[in-house]
């Protein structure tokens, strides 16, 4: 069925609730909490994930989206501009990363980590799919964030994914 044909139905708002309550349970959030912690010492980036099981409807691009969360969530308020938003859109299946200017890794290194957690999802492979996919924004983070002084402070974003 196609992305607009369920939309008009509202196919796809079903979908996405019912993805976030089937997949992204407590447990799992809380894995992905940890391991995000985990993922964080010994560089300056700091991941956020965002789970929307329903895009809203005053915006149906989700880059732009992605960028509104960015922005609510203060994900770029980092001394270091150094905030990472993992974003997914279960309703419509979109993931998009948004990176503060003080990380310097290219549109193509998150791209493929987009591709590669969009893969996992399509084998249903969703808990897999998203730790791999926080320990490949931690390996770009390695080498893209800004160095991190004895002075800085390691977590000032919270570990927890949120969900809209």
């Amino acid at each position: 069925m196609s992305r607009i044909l369920k939309n008009m139905m509202g196919v796809s708002q079903v979908q996405g609730h019912w993805l976030r309550h089937k997949h992204f349970t407590a447990q799992v959030l809380d894995q992905v909490a940890q391991r995000i912690h985990a993922s964080e010492q010994g560089h300056s980036g700091e991941l956020v994930l965002a789970v929307e099981a329903v895009m809203p409807s005053h915006e149906t691009d989700s880059h732009l989206r992605a960028l509104e969360v960015f922005g609510r969530l203060r994900v770029w308020d980092t001394p270091l501009n150094s905030g990472v938003l993992l974003y997914l859109a279960l309703d419509q299946r979109y993931i998009e990363i948004v990176a503060d200017r003080g990380i310097t890794a290219s549109a193509e290194q998150w791209q493929a980590v987009c591709t590669k957690l969009q893969q996992a999802f399509g084998r249903k492979a969703y808990v897999e799919g998203l730790l791999q996919a926080v320990e490949d924004i931690e390996a770009i983070l390695r080498r893209a964030a800004p160095p991190l002084s004895v002075s800085d402070e390691p977590n000032y974003l919270p570990d927890e994914p949120v969900l809209l």
